[in-house]
C-alpha cells in the first residue's frame, strides 16, 4: 500500500476550522510534533488518522489523496506548455507545487489560462474580424467543467435518485412501468408515444416535449425503450427534485446566465441516470461481470453510450467503482462530451491525439477496441472504444456516429474484463499518445499535425525528416 503524503490539505482543512494544531492534535489523539511532521510531509498520514479526521470533519478520504493532484497537474502541464519546453520550469516542479501548495497552484494555473487567452487574441488578425480567442467559452464548456470539478459525481442526488428507485420499484424490466405509474400517480402526467406530429408542437425534430397544459409527456416512436426511460425518468426529477436542481447550479453560476439553465438540466439528466441505474445494484453487477460493458446493456435494457455513462460516476463514498473517464467524440476529434474521475487529461487547446484508440473505433463500429495509451507524462490507461450510430429512423435521412470511450488507470485494469490475455506491465505494450498536438511533448512522434508551442523549428532545405516538425533543441 503507498503512502499517503497530504501535509498542505491537512493544514488547509485545519484552517479553515480556525483551529491550532495543539487543538487539532488534540482532537486526532497524537501530538503536536507529530501533526507539524505530517502537515510538512516528514511523515504520511497514517489509517488511525484517516480514519479520524473523516469522522471527525466529515469529510472523504478522497479529500487527501492523490487523484486531485494529478488532475491539477495535468492542467498544469497544459496551461504552460511553453514554460515547460523553455526550460524555465519542470514537470517535478509543478508536482511539487501541485501537491505541497494546491490553492497557488490553482491562481497560477488561471493566470496562465488567462495569458493564453490574451496571446490569441493579440494574435488575431488586424482588421479587426472576430477570431476564436475573441469569442468566450460556451455554456456547455462551462457545464462540463462544472461536472469536471465534481469528478463525475453528485453523491446527494445520487442518493436521492436511488431513494426514490427504491420507493416507486425500479427493477431491470420493470423500469417503464414504474416511472408510468409514478409519473400518473403522483402528478397526474399521461404518457402520448403517438406518431412524431404528436411528439412535436410543428417539428419532427423534437424527441419528448411536456405540455404543462395538458400534463401530457409526448415521447417520440422513435425513442427505444431504454431512451423512453431516460427522458421519463428526467421529467420526474424537474417535477420532484426542482429544489435542489435550482441549489446546485446556483452553486457555480448566476441567475440569468444560459449555463445555469444548462447545469440545472445536467443534473436532472445525472438524477436520471441514477434513478433507471441505481447505484447500489447497478455497482454490484458492474463487479460481479467484471465492467462488460454490453451485459451490462443487455441486462438492464440501455443503450451503450447510458452505461458507459452512467460508470463513470461510480464514485460513491466506502462504495467506490473503478474510476473512469467517459469521451464522446466524432470522426472530425469534436469532443461533444468528456468527464473524468481519473487524472486522465482532456485537452483544452483543441484536438485530440490520433493515436488514442476512439478514432480506431470508426473503422469497425458495432466492435469493441481495446488499448493500453501512455501519456508523456508516464501514466498509463487501459481505454476501450466503440462507435455507435443513431438514425433518425427514415430511409436517406442523415444520422449521428459518435465513438465512445471509457478508460481507467492501469493500476485498475486488471478489475476489468478487457485486461484479460494483456500485458499490463510492460511498457511497450503500451501507445504512446498525447492532449493533443499544439501542446504534445513528444518531439519524435510522426502523426504529429501541429508544431509544437515554445519550440525553434530546425528548417533545412537540403533535409527532409520522418517526423514532420523537428527542433532544434529536440530528437527527431
Amino acid at each position: 500500500m503507498s503512502k499517503t503524503y497530504a501535509g498542505a490539505r491537512l493544514r488547509r482543512l485545519r484552517e479553515e476550522r480556525r483551529m491550532s494544531q495543539a487543538e487539532l492534535a488534540r482532537v486526532l489523539a497524537i501530538s503536536p510534533s507529530y501533526l507539524n511532521q505530517m502537515e510538512h510531509d516528514s511523515r504520511p498520514l497514517t489509517v488511525p488518522v484517516l480514519l479520524r479526521l473523516t469522522e471527525t470533519f466529515g469529510v472523504d478520504a478522497g479529500f487527501f489523496s492523490e487523484r486531485d493532484t494529478a488532475r491539477l497537474v495535468a492542467d498544469l502541464r497544459e496551461a504552460l506548455t511553453g514554460e515547460i519546453a523553455a526550460a524555465r520550469v519542470s514537470a517535478t516542479d509543478l508536482a511539487e507545487l501541485a501537491s505541497r501548495m494546491p490553492a497557488v497552484a490553482q491562481v497560477l494555473l488561471d493566470l496562465g489560462r488567462r495569458n493564453q487567452l490574451l496571446s490569441e487574441r493579440l494574435a488575431g488578425p488586424a482588421d479587426g474580424r472576430n477570431t476564436a480567442g475573441d469569442v468566450p467559452r460556451s455554456p456547455h464548456e462551462e457545464i462540463r467543467d462544472f461536472f469536471y470539478r465534481r469528478q463525475n459525481y453528485l453523491h446527494d442526488t445520487d442518493l436521492a435518485a436511488e431513494e426514490l428507485a427504491g420507493e416507486i420499484g425500479i427493477r431491470p424490466g420493470e423500469v417503464l412501468r414504474a416511472l408510468t405509474a409514478r409519473l400518473a400517480d403522483a402528478h397526474g402526467i399521461r404518457l402520448s408515444t403517438g406518431s412524431d406530429d404528436h411528439v412535436s408542437t410543428g417539428s419532427g425534430d423534437h424527441l419528448h416535449h411536456y405540455d404543462e397544459t395538458t400534463r401530457t409527456l409526448h415521447l417520440s416512436a422513435r425513442l427505444r425503450p431504454g431512451q423512453r426511460a431516460f427522458r421519463m425518468a428526467t421529467q420526474l426529477a424537474l417535477l420532484e427534485y426542482g429544489a435542489e436542481l435550482d441549489r446546485q447550479a446556483a452553486e457555480d453560476f448566476p441567475a440569468d446566465s444560459p449555463a445555469r439553465t444548462l447545469a440545472r438540466i445536467g443534473v436532472a439528466n445525472y438524477f436520471a441516470a441514477a434513478l433507471v441505474l441505481p447505484y447500489t445494484a447497478f455497482h454490484a453487477a458492474a463487479e460481479e461481470v467484471r465492467y462488460d460493458i454490453e451485459r451490462l446493456t443487455d441486462r438492464h435494457g440501455l443503450g451503450y453510450e447510458t452505461v458507459c455513462h452512467r460508470l463513470s460516476t461510480l464514485q460513491r463514498p466506502r462504495l467506490r467503482g473503478v474510476p473512469f473517464s467517459f469521451v464522446r467524440v466524432d470522426r472530425a476529434g469534436n469532443m461533444s462530451k468528456r468527464q473524468s474521475a481519473t487524472g486522465f487529461h482532456f485537452s483544452r487547446a483543441g484536438g485530440t491525439c490520433p493515436l488514442w484508440n476512439v478514432y480506431e473505433a470508426f473503422a469497425a463500429p458495432g466492435r469493441i477496441h481495446v488499448q493500453i495509451a501512455e501519456m508523456p507524462d508516464g501514466q498509463r490507461y487501459l481505454w476501450t472504444a466503440r462507435a455507435v450510430t443513431r438514425a433518425r429512423g427514415g430511409w436517406g435521412e442523415p444520422g449521428k456516429t459518435f465513438a465512445i470511450g471509457l478508460g481507467c488507470e492501469i493500476r485498475h485494469a486488471h478489475r476489468l474484463v478487457y485486461s484479460d490475455g494483456l500485458d499490463l506491465t510492460s511498457p511497450s505494450a503500451a501507445t504512446p499518445i498525447g492532449m493533443g498536438c499544439r501542446v504534445c511533448e513528444r518531439l519524435d512522434c510522426p502523426q504529429r499535425a501541429a508544431p509544437p508551442l515554445g519550440r525553434t523549428l530546425r528548417i533545412d532545405q537540403h533535409t527532409s525528416t520522418f517526423v514532420p516538425y523537428p527542433v532544434t533543441d529536440g530528437t527527431t
